[in-house]
């Protein structure tokens, strides 16, 4: 067991729950980021978008952040030197992949980090649901990938 990896995930994880908690307390804010990023695109509330482009510049500069003082990406390929390896089946079916996640999102009124991470903590019975679902369709896809159509490792 890569030990380093498993701190590494346990700080990340501590972070992600800091900051949903540091939401909720000080804007009374969901950290769900398709309801963070959808609100700037689409609905653009006067005085709302402040604390959203703060959050998303949050998401994107802690990783370069660390990255600035050697921290790395992490080899989360399996594949020495890789960081996260080739798509695995193509540009284009990352990019249908990445719509349909969207569309998903839509669909059920939140993300994996809006239901699973502040959803569950509110014990919120909608988000429950969602994360089974969302933990269901993972494993589905999982298994008719590696299983079904013979990809992955």
């Amino acid at each position: 067991m890569d030990w380093i990896a498993s701190l590494h995930g346990l700080v990340g994880g501590v972070l992600i729950g800091l900051s949903a908690v540091w939401l909720m307390g000080a804007l009374g804010r969901i950290a769900g980021i398709s309801g963070i990023i959808g609100g700037l695109i689409t609905q653009r509330p006067k005085g709302d978008s402040a604390w959203r482009v703060a959050f998303l510049a949050g998401l994107i500069s802690g990783p370069l952040l660390v990255m600035a003082v050697g921290g790395g990406l992490g080899n989360v390929a399996g594949v020495p030197g890789a960081v996260i390896g080739e798509p695995a089946g193509g540009v284009p079916l990352m990019l249908l992949a990445g719509l349909l996640v969207g569309v998903g999102t839509g669909l059920g009124s939140g993300c994996t980090s809006g239901h699973g991470v502040c959803g569950l903590a509110r014990l919120a019975p909608r988000s429950m649901a969602a994360t089974a679902m969302f933990l269901v369709t993972a494993i589905a896809t999982v298994y008719v990938v590696r299983h079904v159509m013979g990809g992955g490792v």
